[in-house]
């Protein structure tokens, strides 16, 4: 198989691997080989010193690959695209398998954290936190999961929703919205009733510091872009009056002695 001297760049000639063995020379007679295959790398040796001359099969792809520092995506060659997005991929595989694993050692170690570690409800956290345990314990009663993976679970929601939302991601900030009023209503759901209204306003006060945060920049005001126009028409008025004007009447003519010819 025969190549131009130049390949598109835009990749409508696309390179064949197989180019590369088409340069060996014609192998020598039988009684020419020693017993070593001395003749074959020989040749394997030459088609590899011609491919790198100008012209050659590795001289153009080695071309492409410095002219695709210059040119847009759509005018690479193909090849170089192929592997591109092949790389990508395998790169995304990659970081997917490792934030699974990461994500499941840490739901594995909050797990791990006894559900009724500070179940007695003192201070103002425990105020807040303990109905929260009461209410996953009650409710782990009627599902397949353990109280420890419920409490694990929203303690990692919320910690991924604050972090998430402080650098200005729109899910993790939905999912903060949800974590907050999800958990004011377990709140107001497992505290006795003298104490119910005082859990739910002290934890909406903290949900709302802390929200200062995980909302960081997050406005209502709608933002209106003013851009004036590129092109503005200029109107400029004007009359224009046209006016014929007849030809004098030259002398002997018998036209009417009223009628007198318009002078400038």
């Amino acid at each position: 198989m025969t190549h131009n001297d130049k390949q598109p760049i835009n990749g409508q000639d696309n390179p064949n691997f197989l180019d590369l063995f088409n340069q060996l020379p014609p192998e020598p007679p039988a009684p020419e080989l020693d017993a070593h295959g001395a003749g074959r790398l020989g040749r394997l040796h030459a088609a590899w010193k011609t491919s790198w001359k100008e012209g050659g099969f590795l001289y153009k792809r080695w071309e492409e690959v410095g002219q695709a520092r210059h040119v847009s995506w759509h005018e690479a060659a193909n090849w170089i695209k192929a592997a591109l997005l092949f790389g990508g991929l395998s790169l995304i595989v990659l970081m997917l398998d490792t934030a699974s694993d990461i994500a499941s050692a840490t739901l594995k170690g909050l797990s791990d954290v006894p559900a009724s570690g500070a179940g007695d409800g003192s201070g103002l956290w425990g105020t807040v936190d303990h109905p929260i345990r009461v209410f996953l314990a009650d409710q782990a009663a009627h599902l397949p999961v353990a109280p420890a993976a419920l409490y694990a679970f929203w303690q990692l929601t919320g910690l991924l929703g604050l972090l998430g939302g402080f650098l200005g991601n729109a899910g993790a900030r939905i999912a903060w919205l949800l974590f907050g009023i999800g958990s004011l209503a377990m709140i107001w759901s497992a505290t006795p009733t003298g104490g119910r209204a005082a859990a739910t306003g002290l934890a909406a006060l903290m949900w709302a510091l802390a929200s200062i945060f995980a909302l960081r920049g997050l406005t209502l005001r709608p933002i209106v872009h003013n851009h004036p126009p590129q092109f503005q028409p200029q109107f400029s008025p004007a009359l224009h009056l046209h006016a014929t004007l007849p030809a004098p009447t030259p002398p002997g003519d018998d036209a009417p002695d009223n009628l007198h010819p318009l002078q400038r």
